[in-house]
């Protein structure tokens, strides 16, 4: 099978879209797939050009795969206009890659959204060249922009959304990560026969509750006595971090509880300025650990924190939580009842604690609840859910097999 995969993330990007993308492709290669990836210089989630990688054209193997990189515009600030300008400028770039890879005409064209700009120049490729069309969508951002604010519902808004489900509804499969997503994407005029259930996955041999969980602890020095409540992982605004700060400021006095950010993204340096501002010696922040490291960094705290603010949820899974549940940790996550975590936690009873999003309230209430539990022995509901639904080579076989046959 040739397989092209079109998106704006990629491998080595350490988090969310870029690591799911750079595992499938590496794993269809090695099953024989001729693999190609147009795709751009890894920038997410610190949002610059990573010092290896020039912001031009170039071409490379790895593992198999070839990869195409084009240049794109990336905001040092993102906000809603220079987003859109960076996700713009990809999709431009980025044709005149399909263009020269036009002769080799690939069996499958595999788009992920975001970015959905994308969606326009792929269709007409694979009309061309007589290929598959597959949408995968990892975040709606259409819906992402009218839940965080960036988009009105006036008659912009309506215009976009009827050219979102225009264009959904010309591809031959539209996958995505959950069951809900895959709702709204029948909502949007998709084909129920058209749609494909195609989860984020983990390792679950490399992630799992074997891992050492003392290795960061000494090596940032936090006392054997003292609680962790980590989150790691994109810091952007959608999460409403805001919320771990107030929390923390709360909970100041607890000397035996501390907070630990690990990662990048948008927002960070704010919550750093206001953890200073409140004069907070509770909370820390750490960089994105390498990945042969990610197993002992999960396996480390006694509660992860998985964070959206109202409306996100509903239609973002977080890709970290494949990693929480295959090693076994306790969670608190903000999530209303009727969303894909919301249903999950309601379906498999003591996988994870569950409080309405944006309230502190409910926050520390539900945090006090997982720290009462004993947090060194492994969540085995956690573990289990992660080995029978979430095991990667059973996830991306299924996948294979799917785009085979239909």
């Amino acid at each position: 099978m040739k397989f092209l995969l079109y998106g704006i993330n990629y491998k080595p990007e350490l988090t969310g879209i870029g690591k799911y993308s750079g595992e499938m492709a590496e794993w269809l290669a090695a099953q024989g797939d001729d693999v190609r990836v147009v795709t751009a210089p890894p920038y997410y989630p610190a949002w610059r050009i990573e010092k290896n990688y020039r912001n031009w054209y170039q071409t490379s193997q790895d593992n198999g795969v070839t990869v195409h990189r084009c240049p794109l515009y990336v905001p040092s600030e993102p906000t809603t206009i220079t987003r859109l300008l960076h996700l713009i400028s990809f999709a431009l770039s980025s044709f005149l890659v399909l263009l020269r890879l036009l002769l080799w005409r690939p069996h499958v064209v595999f788009v992920v959204e975001p970015t959905l700009f994308c969606l326009p120049l792929a269709w007409l490729y694979a009309r061309l060249v007589g290929a598959k069309l597959i949408l995968h969508i990892q975040d709606y951002e259409i819906d992402a922009m009218f839940g965080l604010g960036m988009m009105t519902t006036g008659r912009i808004g309506r215009i976009a959304k009827a050219i979102e489900s225009w264009l959904m509804r010309r591809c031959d499969i539209v996958s995505t990560i959950s069951n809900s997503m895959i709702k709204i994407a029948e909502a949007k005029g998709v084909n129920p026969q058209k749609t494909l259930y195609f989860p984020n996955w983990v390792d679950t041999e490399f992630i799992s509750p074997k891992a050492d969980k003392y290795h960061f602890r000494h090596l940032w020095g936090i006392a054997a006595h003292q609680k962790v409540v980590l989150y790691s992982g994109n810091m952007g605004k959608k999460q409403g971090l805001e919320i771990v700060i107030d929390a923390a400021e709360q909970l100041r006095h607890r000397t035996d509880i501390t907070f630990l950010l690990v990662g990048q993204g948008a927002a960070k340096a704010e919550l750093e300025a206001l953890v200073q501002q409140k004069n907070l010696s509770n909370v820390s922040f750490a960089p994105l650990q390498p990945y042969e490291d990610l197993p002992k960094l999960l396996a480390m705290p006694d509660v992860h924190l998985i964070v959206q603010k109202k409306g996100a949820a509903d239609v973002v899974l977080p890709s970290k939580m494949t990693g929480i549940l295959s090693v076994g940790g306790y969670s608190l996550i903000t999530a209303e009842p009727h969303t894909e975590l919301g249903l999950i936690i309601e379906k498999h009873s003591g996988i994870a604690q569950r409080v309405e999003p944006e309230d502190l309230s409910a926050f520390i209430e539900g945090l006090m609840r997982v720290l009462e539990k004993d947090t060194h022995q492994t969540n085995h509901i956690a573990r289990d859910y992660a080995e029978q639904y979430l095991n990667k080579k059973a996830v991306l076989m299924r996948f294979r097999d799917s785009i085979l046959v239909v």
